[in-house]
């Protein structure tokens, strides 16, 4: 009984085994196309356009990028920042359909918006009156406002990278860019963006302004003007440089998605992997007709796949066999091999094109992996935003966002090791164990 149930235990495992390598492939493709990359994996010409767009601060940030990104042959920096200043200002809605004509006008892949300087302002509201700068009415429009701009970058398909404000000197400044963040923060992580924050960057070893700091090299070096909000050359450089810790990452994971199977149409795999391809003729060419105007069916291997794809475009892929071998320790207590058949049926082209499916740019959630026992890897993915089950908390009130990206203390369940009340309160929900005291049923 024991051999055969280890027998059925082997044979599962295999079969386990079997069905995760022949959707793997399918599922990395979707998974890394929808969700892996921020960036698209097949710009024009293999070449990224970048726009930069926003105020005197994306001015100093262009120059430190260029300086950051002169000689990488994979982006093209529009040498113009594209202006975006006085959110606060009367004519807001003449500067949104300024930019949204600028935006339609000018292709690129890449966004890099940074604004903010000439917001410490009062806004004028509906019924005429000022509102203060800095109060909640003031703080709940300017952030309508920030959300209108980001829906204007979400009409193309393109990466946004949304800088944050600096530390400034004065600290009522200091306090209002403090907030202002927080809603940049926020409507970014809602939209799909990526937030960078350059506020941290310029602080001293106790959190406070500083007009020098280190540079790249270590070296201290003045970062600051005397307003204390601008910065030097070498502040724009060490500015830039939070960019591009975030878009250098971004580039190579996009290069390597294109390698992934199922990932790019068959030119663009035939280009990334020559050796892998077929080179056949098109459909529609008098080549590729058979002797009765039928169409030759074109086979494409791309990492041991098989993908045929007719003039109908079919798709399918076709049945195949193939076998793994096992070792196990047989009852004499020597160790034995034994051979596993794995029978993969044919895919239809509807499963490869719903597994391969493409979305907009954009992060599916973040993932969160970790290291549990038995040598064996959990991986998490928390959405950001698109989650269309009713019911569920808003999130921005989800409680990662509130603690890891907000940065609030949630209120701890009573009775909790956290719940640190005095008199310590009972626990009522429906998971509170009895108590010794408590009448059982």
């Amino acid at each position: 009984m024991s051999a055969i149930f280890r027998h059925f235990r082997v044979w599962g495992a295999a079969v386990a085994f079997g069905l995760a390598v022949l959707l793997a492939p399918a599922v990395w493709a979707a998974d890394a196309d929808q969700g892996g990359t921020f960036l698209t994996a097949f710009p024009d010409n293999d070449i990224y356009q970048v726009s930069v767009f926003g105020d005197d601060f994306a001015q100093g940030l262009l120059q430190g990028l260029m300086s950051a990104f002169g000689n990488d042959a994979r982006l093209n920096i529009q040498k113009q920042v594209t202006p975006i200043s006085g959110i606060a200002m009367l004519n807001f809605d003449s500067k949104v359909a300024a930019l949204e004509k600028s935006i339609a006008s000018q292709p690129f892949n890449i966004a890099i918006v940074m604004t903010g300087q000439d917001d410490r302002i009062s806004i004028k509201g509906a019924d005429g009156k000022r509102v203060p700068v800095g109060s909640e009415a003031w703080m709940i429009e300017y952030t309508r406002r920030i959300d209108r701009l980001m829906r204007a970058f979400k009409t193309r398909s393109a990466a946004v990278y949304w800088v944050g404000l600096p530390n400034m000197a004065r600290s009522d400044a200091n306090e209002l860019a403090q907030r202002i963040n927080d809603a940049i923060r926020e409507r970014a992580y809602l939209n799909g963006f990526k937030y960078i924050d350059s506020y941290q960057g310029f602080t001293d070893e106790n959190g406070a302004y500083s007009a020098y700091g280190p540079d790249l090299d270590g070296a201290i070096r003045l970062l600051r003007l005397r307003d204390g909000v601008n910065f030097t050359v070498a502040g724009n450089r060490k500015l830039a440089h939070f960019v591009e810790k975030e878009l250098r990452p971004d580039l190579l994971q996009a290069k390597a998605s294109r390698n992934i199977p199922l990932l790019g149409a068959e030119a663009e795999q035939a280009k990334i992997n020559p050796g892998n391809a077929v080179t056949t003729p098109a459909p529609s060419s008098p080549v590729a007709q058979g002797k009765q105007g039928e169409s030759k069916v074109p086979i494409v291997r791309t990492k041991g796949l098989d993908v045929s794809s007719a003039s109908s475009g079919s798709g399918d892929q076709k049945e195949d066999d193939g076998k793994i071998v096992l070792r196990v320790i047989g009852s004499n207590g020597r160790e034995e091999t034994q051979t596993v058949p794995i029978a993969r049926p044919a895919i239809p082209a509807a499963v490869v094109a719903l597994m391969a499916r493409r979305e907009a740019s954009g992060q599916r959630g973040d993932l969160l992996v970790d290291q549990i026992a038995g040598g064996l890897t959990l991986m998490s993915s928390i959405s950001p935003a698109g989650n269309r089950d009713r019911g569920r908390l808003a999130p921005t009130q989800a409680p990662y966002f509130r603690l890891l990206v907000k940065g609030e203390r949630l209120q701890p369940k009573p009775g909790r090791a956290d719940d640190l009340a005095w008199p310590p309160k009972p626990d009522t929900t429906s998971e509170a164990k009895p108590t010794e005291n408590s009448p059982r049923g």
